[in-house]
This record gives structure tokens, sequence and C-alpha cells, in this order.
């Protein structure tokens, strides 16, 4: 069995990007989760401990243009002739004080091996609850690059008593890549391996607490 060896956080240079509107997709930035609380998401059996880093929080960023306001309920993005390299990425959702917190929605959308959005359908889109113990799990695969955008996964997250986080997470074994997307930071990299079934990863959403909630 291969040792699991995880790429650890590396250092880039920010460059310049930028974006194409369409008129399907939500454009603000801030755009609201839709889906209903309080949902609980199935016991995915991960015995994640947090870490101690968790109460810096994580690093918002825009939605972009291809966010779609009503995915799918579901914890695989894979479908029948789904092209590219599997990803399993799983963690936490935790508070600003490092607890794990149950029931909250987190909303994933990403481009395809081809860098290109399925931008009138639900393809690589979907969203999910975290567990009792506060775990999500993602079956998908590794979205490809395109034009000033490296590899990354975009992730709008929130509790019933949290504000929204929207993000995106990226790629460590791509620091060339990285290196010319202006979006990227190297706070929001997965710890990655690669596994005799495709490519493990991992990263914790540390949520923002709402102005007056808990």
């Amino acid at each position: 069995m291969e040792t699991p060896r995880f790429i650890t956080r590396r250092t880039a240079i920010i460059a310049a990007a930028g974006g194409v509107a369409t008129p399907f997709l939500a454009r603000a930035q801030n755009t609201p989760l839709r889906y209903a609380f309080p949902e609980i998401g199935p016991d995915r059996g991960l015995e994640y401990t947090p870490s101690l880093a968790c109460t810096h929080g994580t690093a918002e960023q825009g939605e972009g243009p291809f966010y779609n306001t009503a995915t799918p309920r579901r914890e695989s993005l894979l479908e029948a002739g789904t092209a590219g390299e599997v990803l399993v990425l799983t963690g936490l959702v935790l508070t600003a004080d490092c607890q794990p917190l149950r029931g909250a929605v987190l909303d994933f959308w990403h481009c395809d091996k081809n860098g290109v959005y399925d931008n009138s359908g639900f393809r690589f889109r979907g969203h999910q609850y975290t567990d009792e113990n506060g775990c999500y799990r993602l079956e998908t695969i590794r979205p490809g690059l395109y034009p000033r955008r490296t590899a990354h996964i975009h992730a709008k997250v929130q509790g019933p008593k949290t504000a929204l986080l929207t993000t995106q997470v990226y790629f460590p074994d791509l620091p060339q890549a990285n290196s010319f997307d202006h979006m990227y930071r190297d706070e929001l990299l997965i710890l990655l391996r690669r596994a005799a079934d495709g490519w493990h990863g991992r990263f914790d959403f540390v949520m923002p607490t709402a102005a007056g909630g808990a």
C-alpha cells in the first residue's frame, strides 16, 4: 500500500488575470446560499482533528462569473463519461473558534479537465452538508487550466449561524501555473497526495462569524 505523502504549501509570484461573464449565472460576488437549514449530511466515517491554524480563518475570494444559485444536492460530481483524473477532497468545516460545524452547507463548482464550465446544466456543480462531526467529502475530477487561471475549485460555505464564506482552493503541484494567476493564494492550497485510486486532498474551511451571531 502506498504511503500517503502530502504536498505542503508553497510560495508563489502574483501576476495579472481576468474573467468573462455569462448572462445565465449570478454575477454578484456575495450571492447568498438558498439551500435549507438545518440539514445534516451522512456520516463520512472521517476522524479528523482540527488544525491549530484554523483560528486564522479561511481567506475569502470572489465567486467569479460562473456561479449557479441552485445546484443538485450530491457528494459525487462524477457522471457517466466523465473524463479526467479522479479527486476525492475531504475535510472539516470549522467555526471561527475551531469547533467542527455540523449541518453547514458547501456549494462546489469547477470547470472540466479542458478548462470549460458547464453554464447550461450542472456538470461539476453540487452542494452538500457536513455530518455530525463537521466533515464533508467531495468526489470529482481535477479541473483543468484556462487562460490566465490556474486549476482551482470554487466553494461557498455557510453554517446556520455563520456569515457566508466564498473562496477558491488550489493545487500545490502546479507551481508555474499558480505563479501566473493573480487570484492564487498560498494559504488556499489543499493538502494533496497521489494514491492508486486517484488523487486525495484535504482542506478545512474556517468560517467567519456573522455579525451578532455565534
